[in-house]
C-alpha cells in the first residue's frame, strides 16, 4: 500500500526529474497550470510515468479535473486502492 506522502514524494522527484521544475517550488498546493507551468504535453509525459509507477492504465478522463499537485497526489492515490 503506497501512501500519500510516497505518492508526493515520487511525484515531485518525476516533475524535478522531467521538467526541471525546482524543488521548492512543488508543494501540494502548488497549481500544475499556473505556478508549474505544465502544458496538456507536459501532462500526457506526467501521466506516462504515473502509469509506469502505478502499473495501470490512467484514462486521461480521471486527470481532466486535476489542479494542483495535491489532486494528482489524491488521483493516483485512489487508482491504486482500486483492485
Amino acid at each position: 500500500m503506497t501512501s500519500q506522502e510516497e505518492i508526493f514524494q515520487h511525484l515531485k522527484s518525476v516533475l524535478v526529474e522531467l521538467f526541471e521544475i525546482e524543488p521548492e517550488k512543488i508543494t501540494l498546493e502548488a497549481n500544475l497550470y499556473e505556478n508549474l507551468d505544465i502544458d496538456s504535453i507536459d501532462a500526457i509525459d506526467l501521466i506516462l510515468k504515473l502509469k509506469e509507477f502505478t502499473g495501470k492504465k490512467i484514462q486521461p478522463e480521471e486527470f481532466k479535473h486535476v489542479r494542483t499537485v495535491k489532486d494528482v497526489v489524491q488521483a493516483v492515490h485512489a487508482l491504486m486502492q482500486q483492485a
